[in-house]
């Protein structure tokens, strides 16, 4: 008798993510406060707390920056657009409610291209891009000697911060696809200028939201957020764990159990857990801030903020694949702005791309990592590590002689020029033929039996030469040149010998 077996049923995920990007203005968003950093409690005022009679007034820096942004992630901008209150009470939001954009945000229908770890791209849908302001900060502490009690502590000082939240299209399947959109959306945040950064310090806080469905079924299964991922690694695990539990909930029948929820992530066990039940929209009663008039974007400054927009990484990606480097030569360079910066100085400054590739990438990425300096730092100008490039092109140096000379150039010797400096140590390369050929002459005299050896047909004999040639000339004799200047006299020898 048959058995039937029930066809296996195919899950896909369905992935959003929700950045919070803290934009390095020097005031605050709405007060004059310094974003700076201080101690705690130092940088606020009545306006940031919301103490009674006060009023919010929009810094301009603020707006400037959200257009850029916009533009940077080819959106459309809002002609006009509205801030509204987000109503929610928690002990570090001073005001009892956030200054947000709700239903007319400034950025919208945006879409940005994302390089995923095979080297291929993928464009990713850009939802909105609305402005607010971040909250202050929790300070938990352990145990009070005195009292015994655990307690927590509240710093204003970020209460007001600029943040542009930038919220995607739901249109990555995996946690690989995730990161690489979380990483090249820092890119172009840090490209742009609008960001510092580090994610360990809050500056760019990702929201994922996940859920999952039968394949082929256009409905969306119930989302899942996991909230405060501060690196893409830990993002990617997070994302491929809770995709393994929905998906299990589902097979197992129990997918009633997969509730709209906040969850965190634990990176020690690699698994997320519940935080809160998430709020809905009615939770937060938004209504247009009365305290704030509409914001007007004029076509000038959209005009002014494009003419002066810097590149995309995208674009400079591109740019790199242009001058016939690697895709992954491209891809490493364009990673990082100090790096891109360097490397363009160097290219600028004369130097062969694909060797100045090869140095940037190779010497001066370890030296950096090690010394655990930025680009920006390096003592070894792009002008000189060009000068050093075109040296070894031209021969005026080898690039073994080269890398022996780095480290003396990277604590900044050599200001005077390179060439000079490696004519003062002593190290300009000897190219010239007949100096050569007066250094063969001496070396196969000095050595009578290994040429007659050689010339009796161990001709691996050559390589004895080469290394009693490069001793003599400490190293400084121009490979290619020696090579040629020696089979010559070798094989005169030879002829001689017969």
């Amino acid at each position: 008798m048959s058995v039937a077996v029930e066809p296996q049923v195919a899950f896909e995920a369905v992935i959003g993510i929700e950045c919070h990007v803290q934009l390095n203005t020097q005031t605050k968003a709405f007060c004059g406060c310094t974003t700076s950093k201080s101690t705690a409690n130092a940088n606020i005022c009545p306006i940031c707390l919301a103490h009674p009679g006060t009023l919010p007034v929009l810094n301009e820096d603020v707006l400037r920056k959200a257009v850029l942004a916009g533009l940077a992630l080819n959106c459309n901008i809002a002609r006009q657009s509205k801030f509204d209150r987000k109503q929610y009470f928690y002990p570090d939001l001073p005001k009892g409610y956030q200054i947000s954009q709700y239903d007319e945000p400034i950025c919208y229908d945006g879409r940005i291209e994302t390089v995923l770890p095979d080297g291929s791209t993928r464009s990713v849908g850009i939802t909105r891009a609305h402005l607010e302001e971040d909250a202050g900060k929790l300070v938990h502490s352990g145990s009070d000697q005195l009292s015994g009690s655990d307690y927590s502590l509240v710093d204003y000082n970020r209460a007001g911060v600029p943040l542009l939240e930038v919220v995607s299209d739901p249109d990555m399947r995996t946690g690989a696809e995730a990161a690489a959109y979380a990483s090249e959306l820092r890119r172009i945040m840090l490209f742009m200028g609008l960001t510092e950064g580090v994610m360990a310090e809050g500056h760019m806080r990702f929201d994922v939201n996940v859920s999952v469905r039968e394949q082929g079924s256009e409905t969306l299964g119930t989302k899942v957020e996991v909230k405060n991922m501060n690196s893409f690694s830990a993002m990617q695990r997070a994302i491929d764990f809770e995709i393994d539990r929905q998906v299990e909930l589902h097979k197992s029948g129990r997918r009633h159990e997969i509730i709209q929820e906040t969850r965190l992530f634990d990176e020690s066990k690699s698994e997320t857990f519940t935080m809160r039940r998430k709020e809905g929209l009615a939770d937060y009663r938004y209504f247009p801030e009365p305290d704030l008039p509409p914001i007007h974007v004029s076509e000038a400054l959209i005009h002014e903020v494009k003419e002066n927009k810097a590149e995309a990484p995208s674009a400079v990606r591109r740019r790199y694949m242009d001058l016939k480097l690697p895709v992954a030569d491209a891809l490493i360079l364009a990673d990082e702005l100090p790096v891109s910066r360097y490397f363009d100085a160097v290219v600028a400054a004369g130097a062969s791309p694909k060797l100045a590739a090869n140095w940037v990438l190779g010497d001066l990425m370890a030296y950096t990592k090690e010394s655990k300096c930025s680009f920006d730092d390096l003592l070894l100008t792009p002008g000189s590590l060009a000068e050093l490039v075109g040296a070894i092109e031209e021969g005026v140096i080898s690039g073994k002689i080269g890398k022996q000379v780095l480290p003396d150039l990277l604590k900044g010797n050599g200001k005077e020029g390179v060439k000079a400096y490696m004519k003062q140590k002593g190290l300009i390369q000897i190219s010239d033929v007949s100096a050569i050929e007066a250094l063969v002459d001496d070396v196969l005299a000095a050595n009578p039996k290994q040429l007659q050896d050689y010339c009796a047909g161990k001709v691996k004999l050559q390589g004895f030469f080469v290394g009693q040639l490069m001793k003599a000339s400490k190293g400084l004799a121009n490979p290619e040149v020696l090579n040629k200047v020696l089979m010559k006299k070798l094989t005169e020898a030879h002829k001689a010998a017969e």
